[in-house]
């Protein structure tokens, strides 16, 4: 497909937009981000919805809202503060960078948040799709929006979308000028919950009539998941846990502390305390948690229980203490 030609005539894009409107306002979910038009509540959310699914934000987007507030509130904090309130959402640059910006904010611009997608993206870990969800949702800029769920729908409903590129374009030309924060919202809602990648739901689509596939493409093949298996060692003394810091020019989550990990040969034949399955990115690891009556790990230092909860925790180490602690009280409980 080439040119305007193979899009819709304008009496289908003003169709297209008053249906998925409708739709829109009668089935959006009830996201705490969506109960007001606050600059700094809206940013926020984008940054943790970055390759998050939304049911995996919800608590944490609560807690750190508690947390932080304003963003006077976040710029004052400590790296290791935010990274903490962040720990279990994993991509933690998404955080370090959002603190950076909200310095910036607070400081350069006096609290005074840009209005115009080409503002927002001169800050620290904007780019541009976030830089137009912020400014068309908070500020009503006619700004389109593309990301994975909206490249999606627009693939099917067109038939056809040669990159990226060509997606924004389409995006813009079907872009409803006097809502767009919410045409927005319902082309990434669309995609979320109806025009998912596997099954999509065509007849509970509002925009079926509009569109060429009806959910009919082909399956882009998916690469072989790797496999890696992990041994932590876990050693206490009362309520407090040792825990090692990753190198602070680590590639992954830098400066974060977590369970010292164990070479094969120190496990021994010895039966693990805890299994757990955890997956980032393209791999799922295995993990076996063993109890070590001592450890020398260099750097290594012992946390209490109300310690760890302000400390910034990989998320795989905040996961296997929780499980720990539920365990432990599941078997106090079994013993009464």
């Amino acid at each position: 497909m080439n040119g305007r030609a193979a899009s819709f005539s304008s009496a289908q894009e003003r169709s297209f937009r008053r249906a998925l409107l409708r739709w829109y306002d009668q089935h959006r979910r009830d996201l705490p981000w969506r109960r007001d038009r606050d600059p700094y509540r809206i940013w926020v959310s984008e940054i943790m919805l970055q390759q998050t699914r939304v049911a995996a934000v919800l608590d944490h987007y609560a807690r750190f809202m508690q947390r932080f507030p304003t963003v006077q509130a976040l710029a004052a904090a400590r790296e290791t503060s935010v990274l903490a309130a962040w720990s279990g959402l994993g991509y933690y640059h998404r955080a370090r960078r959002m603190h950076q910006a909200a310095k910036v904010i607070a400081r350069e611009r006096k609290g005074a948040f840009p209005q115009s997608a080409r503002d927002w993206l001169a800050l620290p870990g904007i780019g541009r799709y976030t830089a137009a969800a912020i400014a068309s949702i908070a500020f009503d800029e006619p700004v389109a929006v593309v990301d994975g769920n909206v490249e999606r729908v627009l693939q099917r409903l067109l038939g056809a979308v040669a990159g990226r590129e060509a997606a924004w374009q389409r995006a813009e030309e079907l872009l409803d000028r006097e809502r767009p924060g919410d045409f927005n919202q319902a082309m990434m809602e669309l995609g979320a919950i109806i025009c998912t990648p596997r099954a999509p739901q065509c007849l509970l689509c509002p925009v079926n009539s509009h569109c060429r596939t009806r959910g009919v493409e082909a399956q882009q093949p998916q690469a072989p998941r790797k496999k890696k298996e992990v041994r932590y060692g876990l050693a206490t003394h009362e309520d407090s846990v040792l825990l090692v810091q990753r190198p602070a020019d680590a590639s992954l989550m830098a400066g974060m502390w977590e369970l010292p990990e164990l070479a094969p040969e120190q496990v021994n034949g010895d039966q693990p305390l805890l299994r757990v399955r955890h997956s980032i990115t393209d791999t799922d690891y295995r993990i076996s948690v063993f109890e070590v009556a001592s450890f020398n790990a260099n750097g290594g230092k012992w946390f209490t229980a109300r310690q760890r909860e302000r400390l910034a925790l990989t998320g795989l180490a905040r996961k296997i203490l929780r499980k720990m602690a539920a365990e432990s009280k599941l078997a106090q409980a079994e013993s009464k």
